[in-house]
């Protein structure tokens, strides 16, 4: 029979229906008997049931559904539904869908492709991906094999009564009580329970999917014995995305990130709270239910295998240095095309001066600029319009891209080689060895890899917005830019980009603070049993923030630049970058009097996010460095050179890369 799952107050309860045509009237009215006749003094209402007034929502998108409609017009079978009484708030353990964490959510349709899964190969981009909804998951025919393998030798353990840490003793401090077999079961639910301690807000369902597929990976690397059925329906959960009520906060990152997991794992057994797109958030087991699956029942050990590991760290600490990786090469775009506006010289970018200090990121920066503002390849009439100027050298923020931006890249490397170790590592305890036939306690579970990483990323990727911040400054500010004053005409009736330099600069300060290293710290957990842990968990979350800021930061410059360009027209600057102001200006015009501005800079920061502008100009810089097209070096009377500054043609060589 069809129904619907009404939330009354505190209470969900299940409303079958014959007839779809009944309405959302009746639909009410039928939960609320059903709500008052559970309830000794029916649920504090004094009114008989049809006198009640009431609205329904629905619980994904919180849509108000009109009381005339019938159900079958307006919901679909095993839908969810939030039904709040004349009077009320809305129900203090109904959680609200946080539409600034991201857009995907509302937009999810279920992927047709899938990624397979073995434990070792997953990357990342594949992780961030997953986390977007974009694949549904299989697992290796030879992940299947080591996970079955793995746990045959765990069901052998209990059969022999063996003491074995975590799958018949206790854990931590616990270590040396034996279980009785009788109670093994009890043992592992007993400890994903008390371990679901976390607080804050809830993971945003793109990163509870990234979560949930991290686990997967490193469970089906076939070392924590974990049963086949019981990670089969973990996939199933995932490919539903039936989500879990994960808090961000509660890990210090030692023995993994327990809570975390454990409320992870707590959802699986139908029990918590749990989201998925049809549902919205509700109780685990109708959001189960509803998609057609059962709650897990836990083994031995399949407590300890689904809650040890590093995977919300992680899996933050993946999208931190994804979305890093993709502002870092987007900020070196946003330079240049400052620098253009600010009229400034492309010799500090010759190749010759960056072989003589080698570092990979910054050849690789000044590689961009070169690629972006070279004279020859892609002439600028705003470039020619001050060729003869009596500048010698600009300053440090235009002239020192290479190195500044260029270590930041070097750090993202850097970093992203350890999350991408970290995703394919298993981070269990004790590590189950099916070819060994034995079981061995570790440290794998430690975060100390991912935490200082990630502080490190967090470090190294602020200073893209330093060092933006002094270029918007440079932009505003007339006595540096020849601009007039705050990029807008008026000044004085027109504020124009006065307080979005101050929005760029208090992020900066923010940044300041969230990048004093989390995993400089340590507090002795568990009764000095876990007597040194990571606080990898904080490192990941304020890595996550540095970036968002900077991107915010870059948002903002990016919009100053385009608006400097305004004043030098009719000049045009180079064909990349006039395609960047192209794409600008195609969401956000130009500022010809003040207006309310917020809009504009959230718009160009989810041009930044989804790598638009990366999209439009990398072409012509992996064109640039593919076909190695000669290096200009355009003489000017400010620069020294051998050869007569009037030599009809410039010279050029071939660049060294």
């Amino acid at each position: 029979m069809p129904r619907v799952t009404v939330h009354i107050r505190d209470e969900w309860m299940t409303v079958p229906y014959r007839d779809s045509t009944s309405t959302i009237q009746w639909l009410g009215q039928e939960a609320l008997k059903r709500y008052t006749k559970n309830k000794p003094d029916n649920g504090g209402l004094s009114k008989s049931v049809k006198d009640i007034r009431f609205v329904v929502r629905r619980c994904q998108g919180h849509g108000l559904l009109d009381a005339d409609d019938t159900i079958e017009d307006v919901l679909e079978d095993n839908d969810f539904v939030e039904l709040a009484i004349e009077g009320d708030s809305m129900s203090p353990d109904f959680i609200h869908y946080q539409a600034g964490v991201s857009h995907i959510t509302a937009v999810y349709r279920e992927p047709d492709d899938f990624l397979f899964l073995d434990g070792n190969s997953l990357s990342s981009t594949d992780l961030v991906n997953l986390g977007k909804g974009l694949y549904k998951i299989k697992l290796t025919p030879e992940a299947e094999h080591k996970v079955v393998q793995s746990r045959e030798l765990l069901d052998t353990i209990v059969k022999e009564n063996r003491v074995v840490y975590g799958i018949t003793t206790g854990f931590g401090k616990f270590a040396r009580t034996v279980i009785p077999v009788s109670k093994l079961k009890e043992l592992q639910e007993n400890l994903v329970r008390s371990h679901s301690a976390g607080l804050g807000s809830p993971l945003s369902p793109e990163r509870t999917r990234m979560l949930l597929a991290l686990r997967i990976n490193v469970l089906a690397k076939g070392y924590s014995g974990i049963s086949l059925e019981t990670l089969s329906a973990m996939v199933q959960a995932f490919n539903s995305s039936c989500l879990s009520f994960v808090p961000e906060k509660g890990t210090v990152g030692a023995s993994g990130d327990l809570a975390p997991l454990s409320h992870l794992a707590l959802g699986l057994m139908g029990e918590g709270k749990m989201w998925s797109p049809k549902s919205g958030w509700a109780d685990a087991k109708y959001v189960l239910d509803a998609h057609g699956l059962k709650p897990v029942s836990l083994k031995p050990k399949e407590g300890l295998a689904l809650i040890n590991g590093t995977q919300m760290i992680t899996s933050l600490g993946a999208e931190a240095v994804e979305r890093a990786e993709a502002i870092a090469r987007q900020a070196d775009i946003i330079a240049a095309l400052t620098l253009e506006v600010l009229k400034g010289t492309t010799k500090a970018f010759d190749s010759d001066i960056h072989a003589l200090r080698p570092h990979p990121g910054q050849s690789r920066v000044a590689l961009r600029f070169r690629s972006l503002l070279d004279s020859d390849h892609h002439p600028s009439e705003i470039a020619e319009s001050h060729r003869f100027c009596d500048r010698v050298q600009d300053a440090y923020t235009m002239r020192c891209c290479p190195q500044v931006h260029g270590v930041v890249n070097d750090t993202i490397d850097f970093v992203k080689n350890i999350i991408n170790t970290e995703i394919n590592s298993a981070t269990d305890n004790p590590m189950v060895f099916a070819e060994r036939g034995e079981t061995i306690s570790g440290g794998n579970f430690h975060g100390e890899y991912p935490a200082k990483a990630l502080d490190y990323l967090a470090i190294g990727v602020h200073e893209l917005a330093a060092i933006s911040e002094r270029r918007i400054e440079r932009l505003c500010n007339p006595s540096l830019s020849e601009l007039p004053a705050f990029l807008v005409n008026e000044g004085g009736l027109n504020s124009g980009f006065m307080i979005a330099h101050c929005t760029a600069a208090s992020l900066v300060s923010e940044n300041k603070v969230l990048c004093h290293p989390s995993s400089v710290d340590s507090l002795s957990t568990s009764a000095a049993t876990e007597d040194h842990v990571s606080m990898g968990g904080w490192a990941a979350r304020k890595a996550l923030r540095v970036v968002e800021n900077v991107e915010q930061v870059l948002a903002v410059e990016l919009l100053a630049a385009c608006q400097g360009i305004e004043f030098l027209r009719p000049l045009r600057t180079t064909t990349p970058l006039e395609k960047v102001y192209d794409l600008v200006r195609s969401t956000v015009k130009p500022w010809m009097k003040d207006r309310f501005m917020a809009p504009d800079i959230e718009a160009i920061h989810r041009l930044l996010i989804d790598q638009k502008v990366w999209e439009v100009a990398g072409p012509y810089i992996d064109k640039y460095r593919m076909e190695y097209i000669p290096e200009s070096r355009p003489s000017s009377p400010t620069a020294f050179s051998l050869e007569s500054p009037t030599s009809p043609t410039p010279r050029k060589r071939v660049r060294h890369e």
